[in-house]
């Protein structure tokens, strides 16, 4: 009798912990893919103006554990730092240095970034939003 209740509490709670590991794993994963800018908070330039050529983008490699992109000049990329919704982007990237004409879009694109602390994901998975603090401070569209 002991050990059949043993038993049961132990495959009780291989059940829940399996599905909240699958949860996290999940919320993370909808993360995967490429996305693009198409907001970012501060700059008093509009965002046409700091991005007349190409908009940044952002992908997500979740098996990896890696983050790329284009800041609109530049490629980048660096480790994936997440944990349920916090993400963490000050570790150094590695980024490409051609020269960019632009004005001062690229570099408004990678402080910003930095300054990310969480994320969410709205639109049944077609919006991200990077937030720092409990600010919104860019928004991306699923590519």
């Amino acid at each position: 009798m002991i050990k059949n209740i043993c038993t049961i509490i132990l495959l009780s709670f291989l059940f829940v912990s399996c599905n909240v590991f699958k949860c996290k794993k999940d919320a993370v994963s909808k993360l995967e893919g490429n996305w693009e800018l198409n907001y970012i908070t501060g700059p008093r330039i509009a965002f046409e103006g700091l991005y007349p050529n190409k908009k940044p983008n952002i992908n997500f490699n979740t098996k990896e554990n890696v983050v790329s992109g284009n800041n609109s000049c530049n490629s980048y990329t660096g480790k994936l730092i997440v944990t349920e919704n916090k993400i963490d982007f000050t570790q150094p990237m590695i980024a490409t240095k051609m020269m960019c004409l632009d004005g001062q879009g690229e570099q408004v694109f990678m402080n910003t970034l930095s300054k990310v602390t969480s994320y969410s994901i709205t639109d049944d998975g077609k919006t991200l939003n990077f937030i720092s603090g409990d600010v919104a401070t860019m928004r991306f569209t699923k590519k």
